[in-house]
């Protein structure tokens, strides 16, 4: 009795209204999962990988998808179908650019056929630069010291020992890339991928050069000067161009990052382009009024607090935050959130004059002994008071 089949839906993993996209990428999965070339002697996943295939075969194509949702399997029994697996018809099933894709993960190449060998940019290089809170705010001239790397001289850039030059690579025949062959159900493959002897560059050193060692380059001390720009927030990066690696093959070279770190600033806080800071103010001048110095990154600047201000609240000093990157002339605003302090040291006598200005505004410091007087006049108005109070 032939073994039943399972549902192609379930054997993908994809609900029945999946799109073509998903049962892509689940067949794409099993696949690689699954394929012989990575499971050798596993007959167990070579079946699945026969039945995931099997399954997209059917499901990638919206006419036998129709039969199939419609009909079932029973479809496609006795169409006589020759060729694949178990006499199952492949024809119609677009596999390329599934198998062009694991092919490249299996044997590490891609799936590119650009030429390695010509002129590439070198890679990039990374750093970073420590500034001040106001350094940030205004901008600084930073100078770098990094080991960077340049042409050998004495090889001009070749590697090859003076007096000889690089010889074609014989593996790949100075094209920089192999190419493998890898045959299927569903026909023969040809892979490319980088050299492995050249590294790319199609050419190999049978002599190397005894000051760069082969590689071409000398590495060494050098002092790069870097403009941070004002208003540039922590972890931006400013990009130098050109000054990072060497490139290959005549290549440009590639770009140095430098990331900026802003040291906290024991005052202010920062939030985009907008300054934030706390200043204590005397009960006087909260009471009274009058004028108080505030620090912003400009230097300080004279206040006039109005008469009756209360802790916590805010003032606005427009123009004093953080520049834009875009534009310097535009700068953001400093918030200043104005508290009221509290004397915890008095004389006698400022205790005497603050005593006398509470009765004058309120006597509040005999709120307490005032109730108490007034309801002294019934023992029930004790007892509730004596209850309020525990």
């Amino acid at each position: 009795m032939a073994e039943q089949k399972r549902d192609y839906y379930e054997v993908l993993g994809v609900e029945r209204g999946a799109d073509d996209a998903s049962i892509k990428k689940a067949y794409r999965q099993l696949a690689k999962k699954y394929h012989p070339d990575m499971n050798p002697g596993d007959a167990e996943a070579e079946k699945r990988f026969k039945e995931a295939s099997e399954a997209y075969a059917i499901l990638s194509d919206p006419d036998k998808r129709r039969q199939y949702d419609q009909f079932g399997h029973s479809a496609f029994e006795g169409g006589g179908a020759g060729g694949g697996f178990g006499g199952f018809d492949f024809s119609g099933a677009d596999f390329s650019d599934i198998f062009g894709d694991i092919f490249g993960d299996f044997f590490g190449g891609g799936r590119s056929s650009r030429n390695s060998n010509g002129p590439m940019k070198g890679a990039n290089l990374r750093t970073s630069v420590r500034i001040t809170f106001e350094e940030a705010v205004f901008g600084v001239e930073k100078e770098l010291d990094l080991n960077l790397k340049d042409t050998c001289k004495c090889c001009n850039g070749t590697g090859a020992k003076p007096g000889t030059s690089p010889e074609t690579c014989s593996r790949c025949g100075g094209r920089g890339q192999v190419v493998t062959q890898h045959s299927t159900p569903f026909g023969t493959f040809r892979n490319s991928q980088v050299c492995p002897d050249c590294g790319g560059s199609g050419k190999t050193i049978k002599e190397k050069c005894p000051d760069c060692h082969g590689s071409g380059y000398i590495s060494s001390r050098k002092k790069i000067q870097v403009s941070i720009p004002a208003g540039i927030d922590n972890g931006q990066s400013v990009r130098l161009r050109d000054k990072g690696e060497p490139g290959v093959n005549g290549g440009p070279r590639g770009d140095l990052l430098v990331e900026v770190v802003v040291d906290r600033h024991p005052i202010f806080q920062r939030q985009d382009m907008n300054i934030f800071s706390t200043v204590p103010i005397s009960y006087a001048i909260a009471a009274l009024g009058g004028e108080i110095l505030i620090d912003t990154v400009d230097g300080k600047v004279v206040y006039d607090v109005k008469a009756g201000t209360q802790t916590d609240t805010r003032v606005r000093l427009r123009g004093k935050g953080v520049p834009s990157l875009r534009n310097k002339d535009i700068r953001g605003d400093h918030y200043v959130t104005l508290v009221v302090q509290v004397p915890d040291k008095l004389s006698n006598e400022a205790k005497e004059l603050l005593r006398k200005f509470d009765q004058e505004t309120g006597n509040s410091l005999e709120a307490v002994k005032n109730m108490e007087n007034k309801n002294s006049g019934s023992d029930d108005k004790k007892d509730k008071k004596r209850k309020f109070f525990k």
